[in-house]
């Protein structure tokens, strides 16, 4: 997978995406200043929502309007809760321009026709469906037709959704697909995050797999890494003082670069399978053990339990050949402290 610039695959970097959704609280500023804070935190791409109320829903009082699912929205009516978080359409160019003066990928989740058409207006180089639009079959086929790479949320999938998702994207001729680990809940225990699964995502339906992470702190993204994730996805404040609906799940700019920084630091230790010794470690090998002389031994004497040893340094013969040297002769005088050599011994 391609996205702008940046090619994703086993032997890449994690892709890293800061979510700006509700976090600029309604202030364009806000948005803008945490495009820029996102770059300097080390991110390599934005990600914006572009809905708005009506797109979403309807505003309606109805009972079945209203959040009761135990999150942090509960009692708002999803009319009210849109109302208040989605990015206002005309934005989109300055974010997109911002983003990319930045050197900042920028793309977006769409959650209806008309949110995708204004996105190819922008020349969005991806897209993302969001965790509750997997299930939304039109307008993944409607996504995958603009031939577009698909990253997919699947916090609150089950295997047929996800098999549902991806035959869409395929029927459509569209075989640029991500899977992302994704809990959906805000914010999610860490309990469940259930990071084995983005392992098994990648081998099971052969696509590229990552994390979109609602848990608190870094540890989630760090063993995400560790898991083979090759797309992380953290929602980002500027200051979660600015207040909205997903600030107190989000991180702020010293937690994000952090952040940032750990996974790096995770993929370097990954390192690759490699039993070759690099220089440093061949060095280290002067601290294994080998066979000394302990007690002096005279010409034509034999070598015995009591006179030879397996001690550090690493310098002498190696403690393989101990048993094989036991009540052999040494051809020379040897005194304590010497290595023992093959060539001392007959």
């Amino acid at each position: 997978m391609k996205i702008d610039s940046f090619e994703i695959n086993q032997n890449s970097g994690v892709f890293i995406i800061a979510e700006l959704s509700a976090n600029h609280n309604g202030s364009l500023q806000n948005a803008l200043d945490t495009i820029k804070a996102a770059k300097r935190a080390g991110a390599d791409c934005i990600k914006l929502q572009t809905y708005t109320a009506d797109t979403m829903t309807i505003d309606s009082k109805n009972d079945d309007f209203r959040l009761k699912q135990g999150t942090i929205w509960d009692d708002k009516y999803f009319y009210q809760l849109y109302q208040e978080a989605y990015t206002p359409w005309e934005w989109h160019k300055q974010l997109f321009d911002t983003a990319k003066a930045e050197g900042l990928i920028c793309f977006s989740s769409p959650f209806d026709f008309t949110a995708v058409d204004l996105l190819e207006g922008l020349n969005t180089p991806a897209y993302k469906i969001a965790s509750f639009e997997i299930t939304d079959i039109p307008l993944i086929e409607y996504v995958a037709s603009k031939g577009k790479p698909i990253i997919i949320s699947t916090g609150i999938a089950e295997m047929e959704d996800i098999e549902l998702a991806l035959s869409a994207c395929k029927r459509m001729g569209n075989h640029d697909i991500a899977l992302l680990k994704c809990t959906s809940s805000y914010p999610a225990p860490i309990e469940e995050a259930n990071l084995i699964m983005i392992k098994d995502l990648a081998e099971r339906y052969g696509v590229v797999s990552g994390l979109s992470d609602h848990t608190m702190g870094s540890t989630a993204p760090i063993v995400a890494t560790i898991m083979g994730a090759k797309i992380i996805e953290k929602h980002f404040i500027l200051d979660r003082s600015i207040g909205g609906p997903d600030a107190s799940f989000s991180m702020n700019e010293q937690e994000f670069t952090d952040m940032v920084k750990a996974v790096r630091e995770a993929e370097k230790a990954i390192g690759i399978v490699d039993y070759n010794l690099t220089e440093k470690q061949k060095k280290g090998k002067e601290f294994c053990r080998s066979l000394y002389v302990v007690k002096d031994i005279k010409e034509g004497e034999k070598i015995t339990p009591e006179n030879i040893k397996s001690i550090r340094p690493g310098y002498g013969l190696h403690p393989k050949y101990y048993s094989e040297v036991l009540g052999k002769h040494v051809v020379e005088d040897l005194g304590r402290g010497d290595r023992l050599t093959l060539n001392s011994i007959q």
